[in-house]
């Protein structure tokens, strides 16, 4: 269920507060461009959309479809960013897969000294587009890399692609942004390789972040194949005595250790997160790793605070027209969530 917007959503009475606190608190604006993905890694949630793997194996269980053009993306992006959203991740399914990408990339305004724009990608489609992401204002492009073998990638993604096209697709996109990151799921089927990527990462300068499997109803059936980070950071802990904690702002708190000046994030439960109002009644709250870190602002005109309550997604299609009465509803939204009252 998609909660409708309303009078009472937007207004002359909107209190920004919660939507400013998200904001200082270095929230995320994720964009997914598409739910579709040239991939199917198993534990994929989509972003609370029907996630690849799970079409593969039913075809009559598809993502949402599209309902808006680059014009409205661009438009909900900048109503969000000019009320100090600063951190702006592009996702899907895979991105750039989309026929929307490159028209919303390029036409991106200045976020200034303080904002992010970074594109999260597969990493397999870089090397094609590459002309023309290096021309957008990309400020980072983050690679998943949860596989190091022809193997591994098989077992975890569902693909015939090697693993090459992967690694070409982490350069290429070195050769297109200053900043490239690398991330890996901590999973039983690449549990041999962490080491082999870390190395890959210390090697080539790379930030790389390691992150325990975060649950959602699509992915329970694998739930058995996540695996805990204390591995990696007592490995950590062999190669650097630079280790901090880090709790403060949304989301998952996370580890972080820098070796031979490299920053190496690893992102486990155990840390905390920010929950907000709604979440002291919620009935998903015991699945829950994250808290509330992110909106989410998808291709069928949507919005939502939470990655596993598509109930409290807000149809946003009717404001895209208007950036103004946008950021109004967005904001009175935000306040009844973290008030509770949605």
């Amino acid at each position: 269920m998609t909660a409708p917007f309303t009078s009472a959503t937007a207004g002359a009475a909107v209190d920004w507060t919660a939507l400013e606190n998200f904001a200082a608190l270095r929230g995320q604006l994720r964009v997914s461009l598409t739910p579709r993905c040239n991939i199917a890694c198993y534990f994929c949630h989509n972003e609370d959309d029907v996630p690849p793997p799970l079409t593969r194996r039913d075809r009559t269980q598809q993502p949402r479809r599209r309902e808006i053009n680059a014009e409205d993306f661009l438009t909900g992006i900048k109503a969000m960013t000019r009320r100090g959203l600063k951190r702006v991740y592009f996702s899907g399914g895979e991105p750039l897969t989309s026929p929307l990408a490159r028209e919303v990339l390029t036409g991106l305004e200045p976020l200034g000294p303080d904002g992010s724009y970074t594109l999260i990608t597969n990493g397999t489609r870089v090397r094609t587009h590459r002309s023309w992401l290096a021309t957008t204002l990309l400020d980072k492009i983050k690679v998943s890399l949860h596989y190091f073998s022809d193997e591994s990638l098989r077992a975890i993604a569902g693909t015939r692609l090697g693993i090459d096209t992967i690694l070409d697709g982490i350069d290429a996109a070195r050769d297109t942004v200053d900043q490239v990151e690398l991330n890996c799921l901590l999973l039983e089927q690449n549990a041999h390789e962490v080491a082999k990527i870390l190395d890959f990462a210390l090697n080539r300068r790379l930030p790389v972040q390691f992150i325990e499997l975060v649950e959602t109803e699509f992915n329970q059936n694998q739930r058995s194949t996540a695996v805990s980070a204390e591995t990696v950071i007592s490995h950590l802990r062999t190669l650097t005595r630079d280790e901090h904690t880090e709790v403060a702002g949304v989301g998952q708190g996370r580890r972080v250790f820098r070796v031979d000046g490299v920053e190496i994030d690893v992102i486990h439960r155990n840390l905390g997160r920010h929950h907000v109002g709604q979440c002291g009644t919620c009935p998903l709250r015991s699945q829950c790793v994250e808290g509330f870190w992110a909106l989410r602002f998808d291709h069928a005109g949507g919005i939502q605070p939470c990655l596993l309550r598509s109930d409290l997604r807000l149809n946003i299609k009717d404001l895209l027209h208007d950036p103004d009465r946008l950021a109004e509803g967005v904001a009175g939204h935000i306040s009844s969530f973290t008030e509770g009252t949605l």
